[in-house]
C-alpha cells in the first residue's frame, strides 16, 4: 500500500515522520526506537510483533489527522472551487506524466513538432482570466526530472498558454524537492483552508481526489507550498534553462 507523507518535526531527513497508510484508517509512525528498560518494562499488553518509537508531541500536534479519513471522490466534483475560491487557487505537480495529456491531440502534434499550439482560447483559461481580473491568484509548481521526461517537456512546451491567460507557474527539479521534503502527491490547495489530493493509477490516470478542510493536512499542504514557492523557477526562465542543456 502506498504511503503519503504527513509531516515532519525533523530538518534534516532525520525522522521523526508521519504517514498515512493510503486506503486506511491508520497512520504510520517513524521515530528512534525506544530502548530504556524501565519504559518498555511498563507497557502493557505487548504482542510479539509490536515495536514502540519516541516523537515529538509537536509532531502528533501539528501533523497528526483531526478528522476521519476523506473518501474519494470524481474530480468534477471540485470544479466548483475553480470559480467560488475568494484568494488563491495552488497547485503541486509531481508526477512524470499524465494520461490526460497523452491522449489529446496537442500532445500528438507536440510529439511530432515538439511546439504546442496556442489554445488560451479554452474553458480553463477563460476561467483563469476571469478569476484574476478579480485579483485572484492561480498559482502552480510542477516538479521536473533532469533530464525531463516527455511528458514534462511537453507541459514545459504549453505552459505560455496558461501564462498568458494569468496563471503564475514555477517548475522545481525533483532533487530540490526531495531535499525539500516536499510530498510525493499532487494536490489544490484553496485559500490555504480546501486541500484536493489527487489520486491516480499506475497509468497516470486520474482516479479522483480526497477533499479536507482538516487542519493538519492543511497546514503540511500550506507548509509544502511556501517551500515550493520559494525555491521554484519562473517557467520561462526554467524553460529556457532546459532548452539550452539539450
Amino acid at each position: 500500500m502506498t504511503l503519503r507523507l504527513l509531516g515532519t518535526t525533523s530538518d534534516d531527513g532525520d525522522c521523526p515522520t508521519l504517514y498515512e497508510i493510503a486506503d486506511t484508517d491508520e497512520i504510520l509512525v517513524q521515530g528512534d526506537r525506544e530502548t530504556d528498560p524501565s519504559h518498555l518494562a511498563q507497557l502493557r499488553d505487548v504482542k510479539p510483533s509490536e515495536t514502540f518509537v519516541r516523537v515529538p508531541r509537536d509532531l502528533l500536534i501539528r501533523f497528526s489527522p483531526n478528522s476521519k479519513a476523506a473518501e474519494l471522490q470524481p474530480f468534477a466534483s471540485i470544479s466548483h472551487l475553480f470559480r467560488d475560491f475568494k484568494h488563491t487557487a495552488w497547485r503541486l505537480e509531481t508526477r512524470r506524466g499524465y494520461a490526460s495529456d497523452r491522449a489529446s491531440e496537442k500532445y500528438r502534434e507536440f510529439l511530432a513538432t515538439g511546439t504546442v499550439p496556442d489554445d488560451s482560447h479554452r474553458p480553463w483559461c477563460e476561467n483563469v482570466r476571469n478569476q484574476t481580473a478579480q485579483g485572484k491568484r492561480f498559482e502552480r509548481v510542477r516538479l521536473v526530472d533532469d533530464p525531463p521526461t516527455e511528458g514534462q517537456r511537453y507541459l514545459l512546451a504549453g505552459a505560455p498558454s496558461n501564462v498568458a491567460a494569468g496563471e503564475d507557474i514555477r517548475n522545481l527539479t525533483r532533487a530540490e524537492a526531495e531535499q525539500l521534503r516536499l510530498p510525493n502527491y499532487d494536490f489544490w490547495l484553496f485559500d490555504s483552508r480546501t486541500l484536493a489530493r489527487f489520486a491516480f493509477d499506475d497509468e497516470d490516470t486520474t482516479l479522483g481526489v480526497y477533499v479536507t478542510e482538516d487542519p493538519a493536512e492543511v497546514l503540511a499542504a500550506c507548509q509544502a507550498r511556501d517551500a515550493a514557492w520559494h525555491h521554484a523557477m519562473r517557467t520561462e526562465e526554467f524553460a529556457r534553462q532546459v532548452r539550452s542543456t539539450m
